[in-house]
């Protein structure tokens, strides 16, 4: 594999956007019997009755969908090694079967390690955008980097 994205590519102000993925029902559906199963997520008649008014996708699957347009989109073709965790993670808008979302990735910040000078952090905000460009889910969170020249 060779590697396109290194820390030194992440400076503030960097914008990246994916390509898409359409939720169908079945997709939420299997989603959320497995891992989220919420009757608003599980069960398209019952979630009529949901302040949802009808059926969504489980705030952790869009979540899930942004990382694979992630990893899609950029991620597997960088020099990543890992991320220390998600400062704060907000379901916005709900997502409904038919919906196409996209990410989009934005630098917020990005610093040299202290203690290992081969890598370096970038904090990231990734928002999952619908169809109608509408936010569904934000996230702030940070991920590590190998440099290309280790200062």
């Amino acid at each position: 594999m060779t590697i396109k994205y290194y820390w030194e590519d992440f400076t503030p102000g960097w914008v990246f956007e994916t390509a898409t993925r359409t939720l169908s029902e079945e997709d939420i559906l299997r989603f959320a019997r497995e891992y989220d199963p919420q009757i608003y997520h599980t069960d398209a008649e019952a979630a009529k009755r949901s302040p949802f008014g009808g059926l969504i996708a489980s705030g952790w699957q869009t979540g899930a969908v942004g990382m694979r347009l992630m990893c899609d989109g950029y991620l597997i073709e960088s020099s990543c090694v890992g991320s220390p965790g998600i400062d704060e993670m907000r379901f916005i808008k709900p997502v409904r079967p038919g919906d196409t979302l996209r990410l989009r990735s934005s630098v917020i910040e990005s610093a040299p390690s202290k203690k290992q000078p081969n890598r370096g952090t970038v904090l990231f905000r990734w928002e999952v955008l619908n169809q109608n460009d509408e936010v569904a889910l934000s996230m702030l969170g940070r991920q590590m980097y190998l440099r290309r020249a280790p200062a």
